[in-house]
C-alpha cells in the first residue's frame, strides 16, 4: 500500500462521518455539536485533507453518535457541501448531503443589539435562510457572512 492509500484516521465502529467540510470550518463543526473536548465524545478530526472537488476540505469523525436535524440544519450553514456518512458495523449504511432548510430557531445569535432576541426577553432566535445569507425573524438583520460566528453555543 502506498502512503496515498493509507488512512489518515481509521474506521470507526459506529457514529458519523462528516465529509466534503469547507476547509477551516472543522472547530466550528464541533462548536455546532457542541463538542468540547470535555464530554464523553471520540472525535476524529482532518483539516486541509486535499480533496478533487473542494481542493482542500476538513472531515469530522463522531464516534457513537448519529447526528439530529437541527445539527444537520446548522451544518448545512457553514458546509453546504457536506456529506453525511451513518456507520453500523464498520459499514456506511446511509449518505446523503446536507440540505438547507427554510430556517433555523434558537442556534444563532442576531447581531443587531437592539433585536429582541439579544435582550433578557425569553426569545429563541428565529432566522429564515435565504440565498445570500440568514435573516433574522424578529429585526431583519441579514448575516451574509462569517455565520459560524453567531452559533449559539
Amino acid at each position: 500500500m502506498t502512503d496515498k492509500e493509507a488512512l489518515r484516521v481509521s474506521k470507526i465502529e459506529n457514529g458519523t462521518v462528516i465529509d466534503h467540510i469547507s476547509a477551516g470550518q472543522a472547530l466550528n463543526v464541533l462548536a455546532i455539536l457542541g463538542i468540547d473536548g470535555f464530554g464523553e465524545d471520540v472525535v476524529s478530526i482532518g483539516m486541509n485533507v486535499p480533496s478533487d472537488r473542494l481542493g482542500r476540505k476538513d472531515v469530522v469523525k463522531v464516534e457513537g453518535r448519529e447526528l439530529s436535524q437541527s445539527e444537520l440544519d446548522v451544518l448545512s450553514l457553514i458546509a453546504p457541501a457536506a456529506t453525511i456518512n451513518i456507520i453500523r458495523d464498520f459499514d456506511v449504511v446511509d449518505k446523503h448531503r446536507v440540505e438547507r432548510p427554510e430556517s433555523v430557531t434558537g442556534v444563532l445569535r442576531c447581531p443587531n443589539h437592539n433585536c429582541i432576541t439579544t435582550e433578557a426577553e425569553p426569545v429563541d432566535s428565529e432566522f429564515d435562510v435565504v440565498s445570500d445569507g440568514v435573516r433574522c425573524e424578529y429585526c431583519g438583520t441579514i448575516i451574509r457572512e462569517d455565520i459560524a460566528a453567531h452559533i449559539l453555543v
